[in-house]
């Protein structure tokens, strides 16, 4: 079933809409929250969740163009939030990991002032993403959007994991460097 008729579906507050988006994409919502959670129960529970979101925001929302992104969002968002309600965000190391290697790059603080500008940062990092090729903006996303292991990421490309790790360090340096011509101290 196409995108756009299990949207319909979810406007008209048909529960087969739920279904529907399960069988389509039910499989790769629960690689992506497991990748995060490490824990199939959990995962599960995850997806479970995205359903009922999907549920309680299509409508107002209209996600036509971009549904399995819209998904993957809540997915990835449900799955983080489980991390830290179970206080393992602070012992898993691969996620650990992944922060430390961007918040060097990106401008940080607790300020409201931090807050607003939230909005602002999102829309210059795409702007980033859309100016670079798009072998390197897959490698990034996978990295740190889906939070995939540079070997994974390696084996998805063809590439070599020493290949994928140099590609992540340019990338952070460039944006770095397109962060700080775009105003922001880092």
């Amino acid at each position: 079933m196409e995108d756009k008729e299990i949207i319909r579906l979810y406007f008209e507050k048909d529960e087969t809409a739920i279904e529907k988006t399960k069988e389509k994409y039910g499989h790769w919502l629960k690689t992506l929250s497991y990748g995060i959670v490490r824990d199939i129960q959990t995962a599960e529970e995850c997806e479970n969740d995205t359903y009922l979101k999907a549920w309680q925001t299509i409508p107002p929302k209209d996600p036509k163009e971009y549904f399995y992104p819209y998904l993957a969002c809540i997915i990835r968002n449900i799955s983080l939030n489980c991390c830290r309600i179970k206080k393992s965000l602070k012992r898993s190391a691969h996620i650990c990991e992944l922060s430390a290697e961007l918040e060097t790059v990106l401008p940080g603080g607790s300020d409201t002032e931090s807050m607003i500008d939230e909005y602002i940062l999102k829309s210059t990092i795409n702007n980033f993403l859309a100016s670079i090729s798009k072998d390197k903006r897959i490698v990034f996303v996978r990295r740190y959007f889906y939070l995939d292991s540079v070997s994974d990421i390696a084996k998805n490309i063809g590439v070599s994991e020493s290949k994928v790790k140099v590609t992540l360090m340019r990338l952070r340096q460039k944006l770095s460097g397109y962060l700080k011509k775009e105003g922001y101290t880092l």
